[in-house]
């Protein structure tokens, strides 16, 4: 067996988008030759959102390293608050001291919190220990969309990611991204990457998650499920880089009102949209389209099992594409899983639309920034009224496509990527397409 050390500076009892993969991954790594030591940071110096309940998807026994981070309340003067530059230098630490007193054979980076992922080469000039990335999100990035984020404290961040990348993909033996888009830009920014050793490997779902939602004690603070309505949800981030995507549902749901179609009453929820500074993005471009009456908006984030009930409450479930052709959203799976219909609007180049189109059971609509809206949204508008007028109860997806991106599947293609770094014979091609 071997032995890997994950670094996931975000780890239940907190809840963060990017400890996922390696949550839903722990009870499986072992049956794919690997045993995982987990390096986080612990949740009251994280700082972030606890959801206690999300312990009951660990397994038993999980070999599990907290540290602590220097305080917030002190850091703050200085306009530090993310959680991982505060902890850089206790997860240095701490991962020092596991390197000396373990035989690891491999360190895996999974995180969105970028400064954290130049330990690795550190580590490896002084341990001779390979190391893996996992990008989530893209690190150096060349987006100037509407999503890009103003400020002097953002352009900081994003000058500080330009020197921290290429710093850490100078010694990187391997690259896992959720998008191929970013791999091929790290290739072409980094040609020594060996091509081998990078996989795209989308965000995967687990069917526990759901059963443990289940087995919540739970009363939806929305709405009252119903056949008399259609509850349309969508859980997760807004934000200005969804707008074209927006303005072309909102649009089309107008047309639909106008056109006097007889569908149940709709309405739509979008829940969990600006958690840090509770401001609307969404609710807004509702009312410049004439819908805000079947739009609420609430951007206070809802625990992740929450999300998940409130996900299977939903008569069906609304996926709104970012304007960067490359972002693969990592919703879509467990919608998929929630046996719901959907309804999803995505940028044509977007890495899911085969995946949501694999499925069968929804609406996908794609656009490219810039174009015309309203001839899209009537095309839309034609889909929608029939979907809307014969809409199941369930959507069941096809298990095979469901197996692809199980819990399971996604740990067995990562376990491909620490076989080929350590030159170990692999019976089987690393996957280089999501």
């Amino acid at each position: 067996m071997k032995r890997v050390l994950i670094v996931s500076p975000s780890f239940p009892p907190v809840v963060a988008a990017d400890l996922h993969r390696v949550r839903m991954s722990l009870p499986h790594f072992a049956s794919f030759g690997w045993s995982p030591h987990v390096l986080a940071i612990g949740p009251s110096a994280h700082g972030g959102l606890v959801e206690p309940a999300l312990l009951a998807t660990i397994p038993a026994g999980a070999d599990v390293t907290s540290t602590g981070a220097l305080p917030e309340r002190i850091t703050r003067f200085f306009g530090v608050g993310n959680p991982g530059l505060r902890a850089i230098g206790h997860l240095y630490a701490a991962g020092t001291r596991i390197l000396k007193r373990e035989a690891v054979d491999l360190v895996y980076f999974s995180t969105t919190m970028f400064p954290v992922m130049t330990l690795g080469r550190l580590w490896k000039a002084r341990h001779d220990v390979p190391y893996v990335i996992d990008l989530q999100d893209p690190w150096k990035t060349d987006y100037d969309g509407a999503g890009l984020e103003p400020g002097f404290k953002a352009r900081g961040a994003r000058r500080m990611h330009a020197v921290l990348e290429p710093f850490a993909m100078k010694s990187v033996d391997g690259v896992v991204a959720v998008s191929p888009a970013y791999v091929e830009t790290l290739r072409e920014r980094y040609p020594w990457l060996p091509a081998g050793n990078c996989s795209v490997i989308p965000f995967g779902a687990s069917e526990r998650d759901f059963e443990i939602a289940r087995a919540q004690e739970w009363t939806n603070p929305f709405f009252v499920p119903q056949p008399s309505c259609i509850n349309a949800v969508s859980v997760g981030r807004g934000g200005r880089d969804l707008t074209h995507a927006a303005d072309l549902l909102f649009t089309a749901v107008r047309m639909i009102q106008d056109r006097g179609v007889p569908v149940r009453p709709l309405k739509f929820w979008f829940v969990g949209t600006d958690y840090a500074s509770r401001e609307q993005t969404i609710a807004p471009l509702a009312d410049l389209a004439g819908v805000r009456s079947v739009v609420t908006e609430s951007p206070q984030r809802l625990p992740y099992l929450q999300a998940l009930r409130l996900l299977q409450d939903a008569s069906l479930t609304v996926m709104l594409g970012s304007d960067d052709g490359a972002y693969s959203p990592s919703k879509v799976y467990p919608y998929l899983l929630s046996g719901k219909p959907f309804i999803a609007v995505m940028h044509e180049s977007s890495p899911v639309n085969s995946t949501l189109e694999a499925a069968g059971t929804g609406v996908v609509a794609t656009f490219r920034p810039g174009d015309e809206v309203v001839m899209a949204a009537a095309r839309l508008a034609d889909r929608l009224s029939r979907f809307l007028m014969t809409l199941p109860e369930r959507a069941l997806v096809p298990p095979s496509l469901l197996e692809s991106f199980s819990a399971r599947e996604m740990t067995r293609r990562q376990c491909l990527v620490f076989d080929q770094v350590l030159g170990r014979q692999v019976t089987e091609a690393i996957p280089c397409a999501s």
